[in-house]
């Protein structure tokens, strides 16, 4: 068998950064984005030595990514790489008597992900599984002789070999509701269920059973039951956008234990340390299914009354999990541009910001002694691991230091003002490299997806890409302005569900206010306005372009503007049917959503529409629609198709490629030359 073995190839850290400081620094230019690379899934071993993490990068030779699995130690003066195969590993976890570490990889024979593991001393790492339906999510029993991990029901094609499944081609033959997905594709019958593998045999037994999905397994401290998150709600579960928390014995054909009963989404369940309670995160009612924010809740692990944690707390909370002490739970709070790491209290329910800023935390892990691992970054650096230590920081890795060392960037400010409802809006500004007071600078408005997410002070070097896209703007002499609109994150339920079934008007009025308010500034050329964004981004740049012509150039990725064309050809019709209504039922306001589309022939501004070949999550045929009409209407227009592509854009040299796209539609457009 073909194993995987560490490398013993141990790198000191922290001098490349010093030996570049005093070089010259650079604009950033599109092909920096192959230079980045990227840390993710820190994790703490139990003795609080070793973090394990991976290390993601791209080769623009194999036009290819790869994540590996490495360590650090908890100085941070060495790493070890313990992968280094060319596909993925991803998803460390320590064994809890600390002996081994264990990973997915999608390598060799197998269909998909299996688990791996690996003993700590050195030595060649072990294939545990051995499922068709591969392993997602995991999670190691307490006494680390079993582990609880998610599968997908295989597919009884998948023994067929190769080429007589190529050869002969069965038709697609569905009948769900919610019959398609993103990346997945069509959906069938099979469903994700938890299965249990026996670490010494590596025998694999499935816990749960049924025409739904189960997920996030999470052991009790004692090792004998398992809580999980299942849609269940009858007789047809595609038809909710509810789950709850249930709870089963770990032991095979056990009956689980519904916890929950809100009619929402009720996710990441999370054992208190004495096994006593469960807290999770609830969501908001199903209608607002879009806009969803969670409250941070805990229940009796037995059954009993929820009890919401922080209930005036209003911002987003996500990635909970408990002091050892259980009196408090940790949580990402997501607040203005900004995520924080932050705790709240279980008896009182006062917050506490371990680590604030305007910087954004992606991930955290914490040992029982105390010491914490959080991601994080801010806006003129990538995310790195960081030991966080009282108040203190302290750099774990430096994967990107020799990469910002070289590059000159523009300043990222806050940025408010108001709107014509005299609300306060809040935003990104980001000046052109090298910014002059008092001169006029071409403005590109650059405008984040969801619309249930925000522009916030990360450098991003991951598949999407806002922050350098900002900056590759700046650095080709523009000032970019990010408005975080109403319908955005991080400002509260109410901004959030502003828009609800009244998409394009209060989105689009935001953002026009922000762009008089840099104008008002001095700092924007109103004769040089450019526009642009992608997914629910490239939807308001085609609301907004049909709203008015101030702009000499729009670049609309992964957009739609027919909504009604979007019904049943997306993976969205359940927040169609809860927030619109039926379009045969409704179809005054479907038309009013689809005003971008009705009103083509007020559209003037050049426009570039961009997308994936396979997105299911907004398809091509969106930008198609648009681009067919400006085309007739005589407007200039281009429409680019990356083939084989989804909803992100992920091919290395495909991403290059719209980057450049980017820079020369605005380029040729709003002619940079000095006012």
């Amino acid at each position: 068998m073909t194993c995987f073995r560490v490398s013993l190839a141990v790198f000191a850290l922290g001098t490349v950064p010093l030996l570049l400081s005093a070089q010259s620094k650079r604009p950033v230019q599109a092909a920096d984005f192959y230079r980045l690379r990227e840390v993710g899934a820190p994790r703490i071993s139990p003795d609080g030595a070793w973090v394990a993490y991976t290390l993601s990068t791209i080769d623009s030779v194999k036009d290819s990514r790869d994540s590996d699995v490495w360590m650090v130690n908890w100085a941070g003066d060495r790493t070890i790489r313990v992968t280094s195969s060319p596909e993925d590993e991803d998803n460390p976890r320590w064994s809890p008597d600390n002996r081994y570490l264990s990973f997915v990889s999608g390598r060799f024979e197998s269909k998909g992900g299996q688990l791996w593991l690996l003993d700590r001393s050195g030595g060649e790492a072990l294939r545990l599984s051995d499922l068709k339906g591969g392993v997602a999510d995991y999670v190691w029993s307490p006494d680390g002789t079993r582990i609880a991990f998610v599968s997908h029901d295989a597919d009884p094609d998948d023994a067929l070999p190769d080429s007589v499944r190529a050869k002969s081609p069965k038709p697609i033959v569905l009948d769900r509701y919610t019959f398609k997905r993103d990346y997945d594709g069509y959906l069938t019958h099979r469903r994700d269920h938890i299965w249990i593998l026996d670490v010494a045999t590596r025998k694999a037994t499935q816990l749960t059973t049924g025409a739904f999905d189960d997920s996030e397994p999470r052991w009790s401290p004692d090792g004998t039951r398992i809580a999980f998150v299942s849609n269940r709600t009858g007789p047809d579960p595609d038809r909710s956008n509810n789950s709850d928390i249930y709870v089963v014995d770990a032991a095979h054909g056990a009956p689980p234990t519904q916890l929950t009963t809100w009619p929402g989404p009720d996710s990441d369940p999370h054992w208190s340390p004495d096994g006593s309670r469960i807290a999770y995160l609830q969501g908001s009612e199903p209608k607002y299914f879009a806009y969803s924010q969670n409250v941070i809740s805990v229940i009796p692990s037995r059954g009993g009354p929820t009890r919401h944690l922080a209930t005036s707390l209003d911002r987003d909370a996500s990635d909970i999990a408990w002091s050892a002490d259980g009196s408090t739970i940790r949580f990402l709070l997501a607040d203005d541009r900004a995520v924080h790491l932050a705790a709240v209290n279980v008896v009182d329910g006062t917050v506490t910001r371990l680590l604030a800023g305007r910087r954004v935390v992606t991930d955290h892990d914490a040992t029982a002694s105390g010491r914490m691992v959080t991601r994080d970054g801010t806006a003129s650096d990538g995310a790195e691991l960081h030991a966080l230590e009282g108040s203190r920081q302290r750099a774990l890795t430096h994967v990107n230091d020799s990469v910002f060392a070289s590059l000159q960037l523009g300043a990222t400010e806050d940025l408010s003002f108001r709107n014509a409802d005299g609300l306060t809006v809040n935003a990104l500004l980001v000046k052109p490299v090298g910014f002059v007071a008092g001169r006029k600078y071409p403005l590109v408005l650059r405008i984040h997806g969801g619309p249930n997410g925000q522009d916030e002070h990360l450098f991003d070097s991951g598949i999407w890409l806002p922050t350098f896209e900002r900056q590759l703007f700046a650095s080709a002499g523009y000032a970019v302005l990010s408005v975080n609109y109403r319908g955005s994150s991080g400002r509260g339920q109410a901004w959030k569900t502003a828009i609800f079934a009244d998409w394009g008007n209060k989105e689009v009025q935001d953002l026009l206010a922000g762009v008089d308010h840099v104008i008002a500034l001095g700092i924007a050329d109103p004769d040089r306005l450019a526009i642009g964004g992608w997914s629910y981004g490239g939807i308001l740049t085609d609301y907004t372009i049909a709203t008015t012509t101030r702009f000499k150039a729009a670049i609309s990725g992964a957009g739609s503007a027919l909504q009604s064309s979007m019904y049943g050809a997306d993976e969205y019709v359940y927040q169609y049917e809860h927030e619109l209504g039926a379009p045969w039922k409704n179809r005054a306001l479907w038309d009013k959503v689809s005003y971008a589309f009705w009103h083509a022939d007020r559209i003037t501004t050049p426009t570039l529409f961009m997308g994936g070949q396979k997105d299911f999550n907004v398809p091509i045929g969106g930008s198609e629609q648009m681009f067919q009409a400006l085309k007739s209407l005589g407007v200039e227009t281009q429409l680019v198709i990356y083939p084989d592509e989804f909803h992100g854009i992920a091919r290395p040299s495909f991403v290059r490629d719209r980057l450049g796209r980017y820079l020369a539609w605005y380029d040729q457009h709003l002619r940079q030359t000095s006012p």
